[in-house]
C-alpha cells in the first residue's frame, strides 16, 4: 500500500461530506444528511466513550480548549457535538439538531476547538457549554452510544501557545523505533494545512514561525499525519506548526520531538517489511499507533526497518542501504504481499526473498521468515478503491509453501488459516487490526527461542 494512502482517503472522506461544519444552517443539513439507520437495523452499539478533558466551573479552559476522550481502538473516525444548551430530547445513539456545532473531521482522540468563533457569548467563565463524542465505522454508522455530556466553562484567555500537539513518542518502548518515522500531531484550530520539519539538532528557535537553521526536511500538507520517505539513521527532532490557507502561520511550531535509531546502539533483532510489519490499519491508524503493530508486542526489543508500500523487489533494492548500518544478529522478514496482490508471480517474490536470505547470510545475519497472511480483495476495494489480482491467492500460498522449507515462524497460520482475511482480523482487507497484530506477535514470541543463540 502507498504510503500516501491513509492522508488521500481520509481527505476524500471529508470532501464527500463536506464536513469541517462552522454554522448552524450547515450543519442542520448535516445532520439530516448523516442520520444513522434506525436503531432496529443496526447492530447493538458499544458503551459510551470517556471524556478525559475537564473544564469545570472552578477551572474553565481558555478561548481554545482542547477536547480529549478515550482512544476507540475500533472507530475510523469520530463525530464531536457542542451544545449552548441541553436539548429536552437528547439521545445517546441519535445527532442532535439543536447542537451548536458539529463536526466529523477527527480523527484522533482529541480536537481542539476557537470558541471565540464558535460560542463567543459563552467567554466569560460564568455560562456552560457542553460536549460529548462518539465512534464511528468506515460506512458513517456509529459504533458507540455518544459519551455523557461533558460541562465546559470558558474563558476568553488566549492559550499559552497556539501549535498542533505531536501525537507520538519514540524510542520508549518495544517496537517504538522506526527507520522510516511517521509525524503524526493533532491540529490546531483554524489551520488548514501544515508544516512539518525536521532537523539534525534541536531547532535553536523554539515555539517560533520561522525555519531553523539545522533543518534536514521540511513539507506542507492538509492532514495531520506524514510518512516519511527517507530512512533517518541517527538523532533527529521534529515539529509541526499550523499555516491558513495562504500560507501564513496560525499559531507557532510546537515544542520539538526527539526520535532517533543508533547503528551503534546494537540492535540485536531487526524487523523488515511492508506496511503490515511497518505498522497502522484500520484506516485511521498509522505506524506511530503502537497498538497497531505487532512489534509492540513482541517480548524482545527490535528496531523496525520496514518501509509502507514496499514490494519484495523494493525491499531487496534498500536492503543494503537500510539492513546493513544496524548489523543485527536477527532479521525478521515478512514481505511479498503488495507484489502478489498486484499479479507479481510467485517465483518472482521468492526469488526476492532467496536474495534477501542471500545477502543476510553473507552479513552474518539470520534470516526469519514469516508466513504471508491472506487478504481480502472485497475490502481492498471497498476502502482504497484498489483491484486485486485474481491469482493472488494461488500465487501467495505458493510462497508460503516455499516459506515453510526455510528457517521461519508461521505467522499466517496462527490465524487459523483462513483462505480469505476475516473483516474482524483486518477492517481494510489487508493492515491487520489489533487482534491480528497480536496473533502474529504472539505466535513469534512463541517461537523465536528456536532461533536465537542461548
Amino acid at each position: 500500500m502507498n504510503k500516501k494512502f491513509l492522508f488521500i482517503i481520509l481527505i476524500l472522506i471529508t470532501l464527500s461530506w463536506h464536513l469541517s461544519l462552522q454554522n448552524n444552517d450547515t450543519i442542520d443539513a448535516e445532520t439530516k444528511n448523516t442520520a444513522p439507520i434506525s436503531t432496529s437495523e443496526k447492530t447493538p452499539l458499544a458503551p459510551a466513550l470517556v471524556a478525559l478533558s475537564h473544564f469545570p466551573l472552578q477551572d474553565p479552559s481558555n478561548n481554545i480548549p482542547l477536547l480529549e476522550w478515550r482512544e476507540d481502538l475500533n472507530a475510523v473516525y469520530y463525530e464531536l457535538e457542542l451544545f449552548d444548551t441541553i436539548p429536552d430530547d437528547l439521545s445517546d445513539e441519535e445527532l442532535s439538531s439543536e447542537h451548536l456545532y458539529y463536526t466529523a473531521s477527527v480523527y484522533t482522540n482529541a480536537k481542539q476547538l476557537d470558541l471565540t468563533q464558535i460560542a463567543p457569548n459563552a467567554l466569560n467563565g460564568k455560562i456552560p457549554l457542553y460536549w460529548r463524542i462518539r465512534s464511528m465505522d468506515i460506512d458513517h454508522n456509529p459504533i458507540t452510544k455518544f459519551s455523557a455530556l461533558e460541562e465546559l466553562y470558558a474563558t476568553n484567555q488566549a492559550p499559552q501557545m497556539n501549535a498542533p500537539i505531536p501525537h507520538v513518542i519514540y524510542n520508549e518502548k518495544n517496537g517504538t523505533t522506526l527507520l522510516y518515522p511517521v509525524y503524526s500531531f493533532i491540529p490546531n484550530a483554524n489551520a488548514t494545512q501544515f508544516e512539518i520539519e525536521v532537523t539534525d539538532n534541536i531547532p535553536e528557535n523554539p515555539n517560533g514561525t520561522t525555519p531553523s537553521k539545522y533543518r534536514i526536511y521540511a513539507k506542507i500538507i492538509t492532514g495531520g499525519e506524514l510518512y516519511d520517505e527517507k530512512p533517518r539513521i541517527g538523532t533527529f527532532y521534529w515539529r509541526v506548526r499550523g499555516l491558513d490557507d495562504e500560507g501564513n502561520p496560525v499559531g507557532v511550531y510546537s515544542d520539538a520531538q526527539i526520535f532517533k535509531n543508533k547503528p551503534q546502539d546494537n540492535w540485536k533483532i531487526a524487523i523488515f517489511g511492508d506496511s503490515i510489519s511497518h505498522g497502522g490499519g484500520h484506516l485511521s491508524f498509522g505506524p506511530a499507533d503502537w497498538a497497531y503493530s505487532y512489534a509492540y508486542y513482541l517480548d524482545f526489543p527490535t528496531i523496525n526497518l520496514s518501509c509502507s508500500g514496499d514490494t519484495s523487489e523494493t525491499m531487496v533494492q534498500r536492503f543494503d542501504d537500510d539492513v546493513l548500518p544496524f548489523h543485527p544478529q536477527y532479521l525478521l522478514i515478512m514481505g511479498g504481499t503488495n507484489s502478489l496482490r498486484a499479479g507479481m508471480p510467485a517465483e518472482n517474490v521468492i526469488n526476492d526473498l532467496k536474495t534477501i536470505q542471500e545477502k543476510c547470510y553473507e552479513n552474518n545475519i539470520t534470516p526469519i521468515l514469516l508466513t504471508l497472511a491472506p487478504i481480502n480483495p472485497y475490502n481492498i476495494k471497498k476502502v482504497f478503491n484498489e483491484e486485486t489480482s485474481e491469482v493472488w491467492q494461488y500465487n501467495l500460498n505458493l510462497v508460503n509453501d516455499f516459506i515453510r522449507t526455510q528457517p521461519h515462524i508461521d505467522t499466517a497460520k496462527a490465524l487459523n488459516s483462513p483462505p480469505i482475511l476475516p473483516t474482524e482480523y483486518a477492517m481494510d482487507g489487508l493492515h491487520g487490526d489489533v487482534i491480528a497484530k497480536k496473533i502474529y506477535a504472539q505466535e513469534i514470541n512463541d517461537n523465536i527461542s528456536q532461533f536465537i543463540a542461548k
